[in-house]
């Protein structure tokens, strides 16, 4: 019986390795050992194997002493929180005010000009490529210690993220719609509004609600570095040996955590 079409389709197709795409192929393999090889020799000739070997019993030691948690402590604790919440929250949308014509001036679609995008280009992989905690040491040396510290901080991190997936979504919407608009005569700026933006909206409403769920659990961090937030009292409590106030702050933190990421599944979910 002969097969259909669909599944002769599906068929596998058999094709002959030369002698030199074999070759290539081993020197990879071969490749990726060595260099493995060479780095686990490297991390193992700098670790202390006595303190790896302790570890568990530090471990299980620190852990008793975070047992029971001081919650009288969580009183002092809600502005704090409520602080490194403020700081993601602002620091998202001072950042999707950048990201957003940034990743317009990105897209080869919708940039005006061959020059401003190798700019915009330039300006998102420099946002993604320094961490928020970098972006927070730096800033605290300028600005001083504070939550407008870490509020720019996750701001600069945030426009990379945003502007990198938005202008990925511009130049993946659907041409018709575009070449629509533009036969009415329309001008630049309404074949932005009626032939892109209504294709990118719900995109842009994701990214924008994943990133704050992200920099929420960044901003817990900032304060490590004296950009405000819970991670001043992070600091101070580890500093200070005060076990029992670190486990507070940890079932806090994870508790805001948690709230936010379900959250944001939440809002994903009603706009897209």
């Amino acid at each position: 019986m002969p097969l259909s079409k669909s599944v002769a389709h599906q068929r596998p197709v058999w094709r002959r390795r030369t002698t030199g795409t074999q070759w290539l192929i081993w020197l990879i393999w071969l490749s990726g050992t060595v260099l493995f090889l060479l780095c686990s020799q490297l991390i193992a000739g700098n670790t202390n194997w006595s303190f790896v070997a302790d570890a568990g019993r530090q471990g299980s030691d620190l852990i008793s002493r975070m047992v029971p948690p001081e919650w009288a402590y969580a009183s002092e604790l809600w502005l704090p929180l409520w602080d490194t919440v403020n700081i993601a929250t602002l620091g998202t949308a001072l950042g999707i005010m950048v990201a957003f014509p940034l990743a317009f001036l990105a897209a080869r679609n919708t940039s005006p000009h061959p020059v401003l995008r190798p700019i915009a280009l330039l300006a998102i992989v420099t946002s993604r490529s320094i961490n928020s905690l970098i972006w927070a040491l730096l800033l605290v040396l300028i600005l001083g210690p504070g939550t407008l510290a870490g509020i720019l901080a996750i701001a600069l991190r945030s426009v990379g993220f945003i502007g990198k997936l938005l202008y990925e979504a511009i130049e993946e919407i659907h041409p018709t719609p575009v070449e629509a608009v533009s036969a009415t005569g329309a001008g630049r700026l309404q074949i932005m509004s009626y032939g892109v933006l209504p294709q990118i909206l719900p995109a842009f409403a994701g990214i924008s609600v994943y990133r704050w769920d992200i920099n929420i659990r960044e901003a817990t961090v900032l304060g490590l570095v004296g950009a405000g937030g819970i991670g001043l009292q992070l600091n101070a409590s580890i500093n200070t040996l005060a076990w029992d106030r670190v486990a507070v702050i940890f079932l806090l933190i994870f508790a805001t955590v948690m709230v936010s990421e379900w959250l944001s599944a939440k809002i994903r979910h009603a706009i897209i």
